[in-house]
């Protein structure tokens, strides 16, 4: 492509969301570069009473200029700067030309073709001893109206090279005296510190500082609903607009979610919201700001920087109740009820999910793949038979038939609430096959007989490609003792008729009569740091470079139910760049009991990362590898750390 294709290109590319008055008039774009007939030419394309503007400029002197060298991700409009070291020029470029620093500084400034040798010498410039430049970021933080300068978060910057970008920035951008420097990973968060006279602000006080956060974008019409913190056990209607006071982890499928408490956007309750394609956001004193449309049906969207609640149309009721009457039907697989063996995992393949669920099975293709850099901690399934068994010998298969038949318990969640109560708490008091407790007692002992044992849901209908199931069903941590995993497998079994798990799988069109449930017993392992990681970039799903993770100090379980903002990263398998989004806010941390279970210790790490890059970017590598073992760039994996040992502990694709 021309120098003078990219010019006309660009003309249109730099037109921002929303000029400031007077209103802008169209925009000549003139390479500084270009020889005087070249850019006599372009200007001759828009009228010559337009202000010209070149692909860069060594100055941002107003707001309008900014806004057409920048564009918006995420919530973040963003500029990017070069400083040549040398020469002590800036060069603010336009983005919506060059995509990154490398293709600016290769076109406009080096002018030479990018080989292997030229990108590996312009490479140097993200060292500590760079050659050439500095390379940074100017953004604006639209919901926080905050300005802040950055380096790529793989960028060894050193303090000097911090104080030069800030004095340049300072001197050549209209709003220098705002802008505060924002260390984007560990190594820069340290050397923040050590600028002293640069003002500096971490990630993590960027998002306690917002009033709002985007988990999950969308539209939804529905009823709004406001949900107290007295309201301990509610129940929902598929047609809710919920705005809660706090996280309900048991929360059944409603039309869109506004939370007054922040949490994890890996949490399980984002990750169902994401299932139920429906808008997901944190919105501080929401039920405040909104009471006046409680009970009403609204419209709400959810946004990168912003949302939209207001009371619906009678077009988008009726469009939202067409959507409903067209949503896919989900078919789940044929459970086999035949196979009665316990199976360990280091012998299961891909096929025995029809017998022992996709969570067990998938653990067996791991392990049996011998992929390095982690383990996956020992276990064996009790398969879909002795559930059916179970259900058979209490004629409790009766009862669940009698109820998927009952009108009125189709009809009234409360019914449905206070059914499926009973129909667990039966499942729990049934008596156990003498049969199965020995094979129990025998498989039991061929695991560590020091440690105790998680004892997890794996149903047919979870870990799905199409329905992942996340946080549908029960788990029992740290079990000791024949009796005590005998109860907690019963326990898990019941869990197959938890609330929440029938709601998703009617919202699903899941023939719930098909549903078995199978348990996993696994060694537990008393973690240091746990979380979950998803082979996706939080915003741009298109980009399977970044990963995103999610990480806490002790046991998972303080992760996944959302009640605590996590660590949270986004780390590159490509580069191995780490960006810190936030910090693990709690002064507490679950480890196991000696007795059996879990309980809360006051957290030693309080204030330090719960990851070192170290770990973080081993996490990364070994997704990268899940994904091509499953031929899935899109997975879901649950993940610890006892010390620096690496377990793998369940992946799912991430739907």
């Amino acid at each position: 492509m021309t120098r003078l294709a990219l010019i006309v290109i660009a003309a249109f590319a730099c037109k921002g969301k929303e000029a400031p008055p007077p209103p802008p008039k169209p925009l000549v774009i003139a390479d500084a570069g270009l020889a005087p007939d070249a850019a006599e030419t372009a200007a001759t394309l828009i009228p010559d009473t337009a202000p010209a503007l070149r692909l860069w400029s060594s100055r941002i002197d107003d707001a309008r200029t900014f806004e057409a060298y920048s564009k918006e991700v995420g919530g973040e409009r963003f500029a990017k700067f070069v400083i040549d070291l040398r020469s002590d020029a800036i060069y603010y470029f336009d983005v919506n030309v060059y995509e990154v620093h490398k293709d600016f500084v290769f076109s406009v400034l080096y002018k030479k073709p990018r080989t292997k040798e030229a990108v590996r010498i312009f490479d140097r410039n993200y060292t500590a001893t760079k050659p050439d430049f500095l390379l940074c970021y100017l953004v604006h933080h639209l919901e926080q109206d905050l300005w802040t300068f950055a380096f790529w978060n793989g960028d060894l910057a050193t303090p000097a090279h911090v104080r030069r970008a800030y004095e340049r920035m300072q001197e050549t951008f209209h709003l220098g005296a705002a802008v505060r420097f924002r260390p984007d990973s560990n190594h820069q968060e340290a050397v923040a510190k050590l600028t002293k006279d640069v003002p500096f602000i971490l990630n993590d006080q960027l998002y306690k500082l917002s009033d709002y956060q985007a988990f999950n974008k969308g539209t939804a019409v529905g009823t709004l609903r406001i949900v107290g913190k007295a309201d301990t056990e509610p129940t929902f209607a598929a047609g809710e607009i919920v705005v809660l006071a706090t996280t309900l982890p048991d929360i059944t499928p409603v039309a869109g979610i506004i939370s007054e408490a922040f949490s994890s956007p890996l949490s399980h309750v984002s990750l169902r919201a994401k299932g139920w394609r429906i808008p997901n956001v944190g919105l501080r004193d929401a039920a405040a700001m909104h009471a006046h449309l409680a009970g009403k049906i609204v419209y709400f969207e959810a946004r990168d920087a912003e949302y939209v609640l207001r009371a619906a149309t009678a077009d988008e009721v009726a469009a939202a109740n067409a959507k409903i009457a067209t949503r896919k039907q989900i078919a789940i697989p044929k459970a086999d009820l035949v196979a009665t063996d316990l199976e360990f995992l280091d012998t299961m393949e891909d096929d025995d999910a029809r017998r022992y669920g996709p969570k067990a099975s998938n653990l067996g293709v791991i392990l049996n793949a011998k992929l390095p850099g982690f383990a996956v901690p020992p276990g064996f399934s009790v398969p879909f038979g002795h559930f059916d068994a179970h259900l058979r010998a209490a004629g409790l298969d009766k009862t669940i038939a009698a109820l998927l038949a009952d009108p009125v318990f189709a009809k009234d969640p409360a019914v449905r609430k206070r059914k499926l109560e009973e129909l667990r708490a039966a499942i729990e008091a049934a008596p156990f096959d003498p049969a199965l407790r020995t094979r129990i007692e025998v498989a039991l002992a061929k695991l560590p007989a020091e440690r105790g044992v998680f004892v997890r849901s794996s149903t047919n209908a979870e870990d799905l490609d199409n329905f992942s199931g996340a946080g549908l069903h029960d788990t029992r941590p740290n079990v000791k003792g024949l009796d005590a995993v005998c109860d907690a497998i019963k326990f898990v079994w019941s869990s197959t008729w938890t609330l929440r798990a029938y709601e998703a799988r009617h919202h699903a069109g899941i023939d719930q009569s098909q549903v078995y449930g199978s348990v996993l017993v696994q060694t537990g392992i008393d973690a240091t740091a746990a979380g979950v990681l998803v082979t996706i970039h939080p915003t741009d799903p298109n980009n399977e470079k970044n990963y995103t993770i999610n990480a806490k100090s002790g046991l998972g379980m303080a992760v996944v139910d959302g009640r605590k903002v996590p660590e949270s990263l986004i780390v590159s398998w490509y580069n191995h760049g780490i960006r810190v989004l936030s910090r693990s806010d709690e002064d507490t941390r679950l480890v196991f009991d000696e007795r059996g279970g879990v309980r809360e210790i006051p957290n030693p790490n309080k204030g330090k990362p719960v990851l070192t890059n170290k770990m973080a970017i081993r996490l990364a590598d070994v997704a990268r590898r899940l994904t091509k073992l499953f031929k899935n760039n899109r997975l879901d994996i649950e993940w610890l750390f006892a010390g620096d040992q690496l377990y793998i502990v369940q992946t799912r694709p991430l739907e």
